[in-house]
């Protein structure tokens, strides 16, 4: 058991190496992986039609060969205590406001795992307005997995969309 688990935190560990490597899309090898990784990044933005106002952070995704993809979001100027959820669309930010959702079966389930939600569902922003999330999906997200959007749960579906990161 004890191997497993650093053999997982290495992975882990090599994934995150990856991302902080810096640029828009690279490729890293990845421990454990077949072949290379390809790492794409943005900066959050608010969106001007949502509550955004002072949001910002930035999400990462890492599209391993060995077949899985992990996304992270770091996120602040949240409203303390409040509900988000945060998941990974199809379109990109300035298109129709990241509009539609990115589902591996496009004609499968819009819930995980057919879909990328990061921290598997809702999480609540910490005392200083700051969330740190991540979702890891068992498949190689498709080229049209390109943005990460932050949804405000306490806003109308029709507006809740507040910030997004264009992943480039």
């Amino acid at each position: 058991m004890k191997h497993h688990r650093s053999l997982k935190a290495g992975r882990w560990f090599a994934a995150a190496c990856a991302v902080g490597l810096g640029g828009g899309a690279l490729t890293a090898t990845a421990a454990g992986s077949s072949g290379p990784a390809t790492v794409t990044k943005g900066a959050l933005t608010p969106f001007a039609a949502g509550a955004g106002g002072s949001i910002g952070g930035h999400a990462h995704m890492v599209r391993n060969a060995s077949g899985s993809t992990i996304v992270s979001l770091h996120v602040g100027g949240l409203t303390p205590g409040a509900t988000f959820v945060s998941h990974v669309h199809a379109a990109p930010c300035a298109v129709g406001a990241a509009d539609g959702h990115y589902k591996h079966d496009p004609a499968g389930s819009p819930t995980p795992p057919n879909e990328i939600w990061l921290n598997g569902g809702p999480f609540t922003a910490n005392g200083g307005g700051i969330a740190n999330v991540h979702a890891v999906a068992n498949f190689i997200a498709g080229a049209n997995a390109v943005s990460v959007v932050v949804h405000d749960t306490s806003l109308p579906s029709t507006a809740n969309k507040v910030a997004c990161a264009d992943l480039g």
